[in-house]
């Protein structure tokens, strides 16, 4: 597993979590709200297996060899953040040493989809997209994905990935963060002077309503689909695995698991951040 360079980047002040609280019968009583503090830092070599579940719960039961997906996100230098429990949360010698090895809670980082096009895994991930499309997509936007990713040569995977219970908040200091990464590495690299960016989102639809009002696991995407040039959707239900995703009910209704692989022009990354800072406000 690769290693790099520890960088401590302060994305939030105090966060509100939720967890059930059970008495000794084991039977669950409302929620208690508890707080936290998050900082996202480069990630590290022990970063690993926390990654690899975050990209576990994305992409569910994929041929996509995700320990190698994890690897090219710890080896990048100087982009994406992990999101980690702050150390400052604690004065007890005992209690930092714990949060120092804690799991990750997120990641928001890029994958170089033109300076990786040969690697397995990214080849994996075009062939994933080109399937799903032909099998969910309709012809226009079949033909939209086809075009961009096979002649467009300058490409990001937008990774955007965190647990369930943590708030959409600590979303736009990621983002932001991982924007002025990019801009720095344009400089150095001309291959992150992306024209597009690729990336997927989960979603929850109503049993038995395809168009039903559609539920994002991490509220911000929202914008992104909103700002997509292209997209479509495909149901996981039956690959979703319940101990990473929860078992999503919305007045009463059941809701079974989609995911939506959407294209945006990298020129909306911008307004897009701006609009997720004024949505978690």
């Amino acid at each position: 597993m690769a290693g790099a360079t520890k960088k401590s980047k302060k994305t939030s002040d105090s966060e509100s979590n939720e967890e059930y609280e059970s008495d000794e019968s084991g039977s669950y009583h409302g929620q208690q709200e508890i707080q936290a503090t998050f900082e996202g830092r480069n990630p590290e070599g022990q970063d690993f297996h926390g990654i690899k579940q975050l990209l576990q719960q994305l992409f569910l039961s994929s041929q996509i060899d995700l320990s190698q997906l994890s690897d090219m996100l710890i080896s990048q230098t100087g982009v994406g953040s992990v999101l980690k429990q702050s150390c400052n949360d604690s004065d007890d010698e005992e209690d930092v040493e714990m949060v120092e090895e804690s799991d990750v809670f997120g990641i928001t980082s890029v994958i170089n989809l033109t300076q990786h096009k040969e690697t397995p895994c990214v080849k994996h991930l075009f062939e994933l997209v080109c399937e799903e499309s032909q099998k969910h997509a309709n012809q226009e936007t079949q033909t939209s994905f086809n075009q961009v990713l096979n002649n467009c040569n300058r490409i990001g995977f937008l990774i955007n990935e965190r647990f369930v219970n943590i708030p959409s908040k600590i979303s736009f200091p990621m983002l932001s963060s991982l924007q002025d990464e990019i801009q720095r590495m344009k400089k150095r690299n001309d291959s992150y002077n992306f024209q597009y960016y690729l990336m997927i989102c989960k979603i929850w639809k109503p049993k038995g309503h395809t168009n039903g009002e559609t539920t994002f696991s991490n509220d911000e995407e929202e914008i992104f689909m909103k700002k997509a040039d292209c997209s479509f959707e495909y149901s996981v239900a039956g690959k979703s695995d319940t101990g990473l995703t929860g078992n999503w009910q919305s007045e009463d209704k059941e809701l079974i698991p989609y995911r939506a692989i959407i294209l945006f022009k990298a020129d909306k990354f911008a307004s897009i951040v701006n609009e997720i800072q004024s949505f978690v406000q």
